[in-house]
């Protein structure tokens, strides 16, 4: 073949990097960040807000997008949907609590948004056991969090709101392995840290 007809060849774009690891970083951190808030170990004001917006929310839809390239259709809705809720809670925060005339209003706010999302990650959850363990167990972990700051935001009870914080620090932990694992094991091309195998196969015919 000659250089112009390799030219006039139509060319395969490669694929993208996995971009799994970095929308598991985006989300872990700040996940970490208002966890720690959450459960009542921080003395600062909202350093997540800013997170919420850039990192998981701007970065971690930017991961989402790059899945719809790589054909990954759980990537590409997982990423995407959760990079939404982080820019959709930090401009709550931003633009609508402020105009709350009381207290349990906001209270009330958040645990129908957590409620909401608590229903998306159901589905999640169950279909993450065609991803992995380690997916699986960030929307276990997950899905805990979420179900328990909801009953804590309806309530208005700070003892469990800060129990769904400590258990958002261990999501934000299990979300960083898998991250880590991605990187890691992408640039190896091995398995050096262990994410497991799809709990059971939804595709087979009996």
């Amino acid at each position: 073949m000659t250089y112009a007809e390799q030219e006039s060849t139509p060319q395969t774009p490669p694929a993208v990097a996995d971009p799994a690891p970095l929308g598991l970083a985006a989300f872990a951190l700040t996940t970490f960040l208002l966890s720690a808030k959450n459960a009542q170990w921080t003395d600062g004001t909202d350093a997540w807000l800013g997170y919420a917006l850039g990192y998981g929310g701007l970065v971690q839809l930017l991961a989402g997008m790059w899945e719809f390239r790589n054909r990954n259709v759980f990537g590409s809705t997982a990423f995407s949907t959760y990079g939404g809720f982080w820019i959709g809670l930090g401009l709550y925060i931003l633009l609508v609590s402020p105009k709350a005339t009381a207290p349990d209003q906001v209270h009330n706010d958040l645990g129908w948004i957590l409620l909401a999302f608590a229903i998306f990650n159901t589905y999640m959850l169950l279909w993450s056991t065609q991803v992995n363990w380690a997916v699986f167990g960030v929307f276990l972990t997950l899905e805990i969090t979420e179900i328990v700051l909801f009953i804590g935001e309806f309530s208005a009870n700070e003892s469990t709101i800060k129990v769904g914080g400590i258990i958002g620090v261990i999501t934000a932990l299990v979300a960083w392995y898998t991250s880590a694992a991605g990187v890691i094991n992408g640039m190896l091309g091995r398995t050096a840290l262990f994410v497991g195998k799809p709990m059971f196969d939804l595709t087979a015919r009996p």
